[in-house]
């Protein structure tokens, strides 16, 4: 860009040339080399030769520079003036070749084509070209200089910002530390009341259990007690099969008088103290004993019936009477409806009421304003916890920005946490400035990480022209993606183009303002 005016100006000196007596085909820098006066001497100094055979279609220096206006030397070079656009070279094979190189068609002097001059109009279009990228140059420095104005401020702000973070910062922990003192100090009698109320609560479910297995034992005592002699004996202990010992169906006499604790007979006292605690689990309370039995499982009703022995007897030739089958079909049905009926359950009163008495007791006044007051401690703390987490990620946010090098004069740092994207036939690419670049198909599928923030790589007299991101999502079998990107002076901010040179590895062009330089204005006289 800041070649910008003085291309403009040379290209406006082109318009009005001044001849300068030369062969066919020198520049106007090495004209003085071809004195024709004197010999010439090639321009590698290989051979000297008389004037007369410049440019004679036959080669005589090894540099091709005796023959600059003909097709003889293969290293020759034509030099097109192209007055009123840009002079050039073109190889000295192209000479003569039919086809017109230069726009001011001076190297089909001899061909017997017709061409058109056309530099007048070429450098028209490219002086009007760089006058409209002149134009973007300075608009563009104007941008960048209002960005580098901002940016400044930006950075006082978030070092003022950070400054008034880490000096809050102490507040903030002295705080959370008191407000732990407090919690902690709020929660040991808290804890105290709450176990105080639990053990409370254990002992009395204790004791009511205690007291329902004395009634229990109680009971099982005088239905034991057959002969209401107050006295539980062998033989009334055998007549229950259930509290067999060794299991075998039988209550002998000897496993009676074991559960007696080798007495013949005990009573109420001697009977909860030491029986009932070895009979419990197997005795079965003759209300129990009572009780219908459950209907059978489906599985006892899937087994196959067993023949029965009678019926095998009967010859084929026996009928069973009409009437009869209606009969059995009809008690079938009968039983079945029977086994259909479910099993007895506890009601859900019982159950409910079951479970309230298993579910412990509200706290106490007292022992409830201990569990309010620690439950406000903690709040408190937590929320200031909080706090002080957030305190610590804005500092390492900010400390994290503000140790970004943006550029001279931080012109960068307005693109920080801003995104670009480009769309393609194919892909969505997103650049994120100092983040991240990715890849998204566009008509649906997962993002691809085309790599993050590495550093500016641009040359040694350039280094903000040129980001590089590494470390993308690995191809297969190949190396991690990773994306250069280069900057461009424009009005704008956009991504303009992204391409894929080698495998893995993008270039992406990137148009912003803070990439402009400020162009130089070059004084010139018209001639």
């Amino acid at each position: 860009m800041l070649l910008l005016p003085l291309l403009l100006s040379c290209l406006s000196g082109l318009a009005s040339p001044v001849e300068v007596k030369r062969p066919r085909g020198v520049s106007l820098t090495n004209h003085h080399f071809y004195d024709e006066s004197k010999p010439f001497t090639c321009l590698d100094g290989s051979a000297t030769i008389a004037f007369d055979m410049v440019n004679d279609d036959y080669c005589d220096c090894r540099d091709g520079s005796d023959e600059p206006g003909t097709a003889a030397c293969p290293s020759g070079r034509f030099h097109c003036s192209n007055a009123g656009y840009r002079p050039q070279y073109i190889p000295s094979s192209r000479v003569n070749d039919g086809i017109c190189d230069c726009c001011d068609t001076t190297d089909e002097y001899n061909s017997g084509v017709v061409c058109e001059n056309t530099c007048k109009e070429m450098g028209r279009k490219e002086r009007e070209e760089l006058k409209q990228m002149a134009e973007v140059a300075r608009e563009g420095f104007e941008l960048k200089q209002t960005l580098m104005a901002e940016a400044s401020k930006r950075k006082e702000e978030k070092q003022r910002k950070l400054s008034e973070l880490q000096d809050g910062k102490k507040s903030v922990e002295e705080k959370v530390e008191a407000l732990r003192l407090l919690k902690e100090a709020a929660e040991k009698p808290e804890k105290e009341a709450k176990d105080t109320h639990t053990q409370a609560w254990e002992a009395q479910k204790t004791a009511e259990q205690a007291a329902k297995d004395r009634a229990r034992a109680e009971e099982a005592f005088q239905e034991l007690d057959s002969d209401a002699d107050g006295m539980v004996s062998v033989a009334e202990l055998q007549a229950q099969a259930e509290l067999d010992v060794d299991g075998d169906g039988v209550m002998t006499e000897s496993e009676a008088q074991g559960l007696l604790g080798d007495s013949s007979q005990v009573d109420l006292a001697q009977f909860q103290s030491s029986v009932w605690e070895a009979i419990k689990e197997k005795y079965k309370a003759e209300s129990l004993a009572d009780a219908p039995p459950l209907p059978k499982t489906p599985v006892e009703e899937d087994q196959a019936p067993q023949p029965d022995p009678h019926l095998d007897q009967l010859s084929p030739d026996d009928d069973y009477d009409d009437e009869d089958e209606g009969e059995d079909e009809s008690d079938e049905d009968g039983m079945d409806e029977e086994a259909k009926v479910p099993p007895a359950t506890p009601s859900s009163n019982d159950k409910a009421a079951e479970d309230e008495s298993e579910k412990m007791p509200p706290y106490d006044d007292a022992t409830q304003a201990l569990i309010d007051a620690a439950q406000k401690a903690r709040d408190q703390f937590e929320e200031a916890e909080k706090s002080l987490k957030e305190t610590e990620e804005s500092i390492r946010n900010l400390e994290k920005e503000i140790s970004f090098d943006f550029g001279p004069h931080g012109e960068f740092s307005y693109l920080y946490n801003q995104c670009y994207e480009l769309a393609t036939n194919e892909y969505i690419y997103r650049l994120c400035p100092f983040s991240r670049v990715s890849q998204k198909p566009k008509h649906g599928g997962s993002e691809t990480s085309l790599g993050t923030w590495g550093s500016w790589a641009g040359p040694e007299d350039d280094r903000f022209s040129v980001m590089k991101y590494e470390h993308g999502t690995g191809c297969w079998q190949g190396p991690n993606r990773s994306t250069t990107v280069k900057l461009a002076c424009g009005k704008e901010t956009l991504v303009t183009t992204t391409t894929e040179p080698s495998r893995c590895e993008y270039l992406m062009e990137f148009l912003t303002p803070a990439a402009c330089h400020e162009p130089r204005e070059v004084v010139h006289d018209e001639f």
